[in-house]
């Protein structure tokens, strides 16, 4: 059994990755987009706990990207390393043109909370999971973004993969939480200052920018 348990910590992310890839998560979940606004929209019109159970829809339909991603990355890894840098060097290219129609939005992200439909926690539930999970571009951000955090010299990436999805979703449920149970009062401040929300894609949009930049010229 030690041996085993040694593997296992062996290819535990590192502080270095745990870190830098949280920090990115957060800035991320919070910028202004379809996802949180909704939280708040639904917080709004129906109450904190409706707004929540629809924000722990949402952050667990991650859960299935993350599990696309590591068994994407587990079988480039098998096929060959070389494709598995070409995917890291083609998800920065993405993550880069991400991060410049970040840079470039205008902002003026506002909260409408009116006219949506009475829903039972269950169905608002089933609702966040499902639109997350279907979502194409989120499985593309995870393709792109996942493997960006990835060390492959300390060993079994597909195991990193999935500890760095488990974490997004696991940051992705609390922001989620806290929006939904204080979605009045944050609904309204993004309501009164529209730029706010271009900022924080200004931040988002950098960090998108620097990431892929990073990876292309270590290359």
């Amino acid at each position: 059994m030690a041996p085993l348990r040694h593997r296992t910590a062996a290819v535990l992310i590192s502080p270095e990755q745990f870190i830098g890839f949280l920090s990115a998560a957060l800035l991320i979940t919070i910028s202004p987009g379809p996802d949180n606004l909704m939280v708040l929209s639904v917080g709004m019109s129906r109450g904190r706990r409706q707004g929540m159970v629809f924000g722990l829809g949402c952050a667990l339909g991650c859960l299935s990207h993350t599990l696309l991603a590591t068994l994407g990355v587990s079988a480039l890894i098998k096929a060959s390393p070389l494709a598995f840098g070409a995917l890291k060097l083609v998800g920065g290219a993405y993550l880069i043109w991400l991060g410049i129609g970040a840079l470039r939005s205008r902002g003026g992200a506002r909260v409408d909370g009116s006219g949506l439909p009475d829903e039972s926690l269950r169905k608002l539930f089933a609702k966040g999971l499902f639109a997350n999970a279907v979502n194409p571009k989120v499985v593309l951000f995870f393709l792109s973004f996942l493997p960006q955090f990835v060390v492959a010299e300390r060993g079994d990436v597909s195991w990193q993969t999935a500890q760095l999805g488990l974490l997004f979703t696991a940051q992705g449920v609390l922001l989620f939480g806290l929006l939904g149970y204080f979605s009045g009062a944050v609904g309204a401040w993004i309501n009164r200052h529209p730029g706010a929300g271009m900022w924080m894609d200004r931040v988002a949009g950098a960090i998108f920018v620097g990431l892929g930049l990073k990876l292309i010229i270590s290359r």
